[in-house]
């Protein structure tokens, strides 16, 4: 991997060209996503990049019907839910995304332990920006 600082904004980069990084300890071998730029098992700075395989299960998820005015202007609102889950990915580490692909107007045959798949959702707002989000569907 390239030599990246280890901030949000590289993370963000990185979902631009649809990679979902986290950081590995190199003294503790322990992996976060989003990356961190210090381990905080042992403290150390001694961080690499790590790219994730995309894939996990559903560890926790909330339906919303009022969200921000970017998923208001998508069409989500009261009468159309979206969901946020806590996706445990492969690697053993746990990230927040959007779930796509599920139905957030009947949480109750929305199930923990869905197998999932990254999605990378590219939203344009205005030209030339683009903002990538982090988002997973079932497999």
């Amino acid at each position: 991997m390239e030599n990246r600082e280890f901030s949000d904004i590289s993370f963000k980069e990185y979902l631009s060209e649809e990679k979902l990084m986290g950081s590995t300890c190199e003294k503790c071998a322990i992996t976060y996503t989003p990356p961190r730029a210090m381990c905080s098992r042992c403290r150390e700075f001694s961080m690499t990049w790590t790219r994730m395989q995309g894939t996990g299960k559903l560890a926790a998820f909330t339906c919303i019907n009022i969200g921000p005015r970017a998923l208001i202007e998508e069409g989500y609102d009261r009468d159309n839910p979206y969901c946020v889950g806590v996706v445990e990915l492969d690697e053993g580490t746990r990230v927040v995304a959007r779930i796509e692909g599920i139905d957030a107007k009947r949480p109750e045959d929305i199930r923990i332990g869905t197998p999932l798949k990254v999605k990378f959702l590219h939203r344009s707002r205005g030209i030339p920006s683009q903002n990538t989000i982090l988002a997973f569907e079932p497999l």
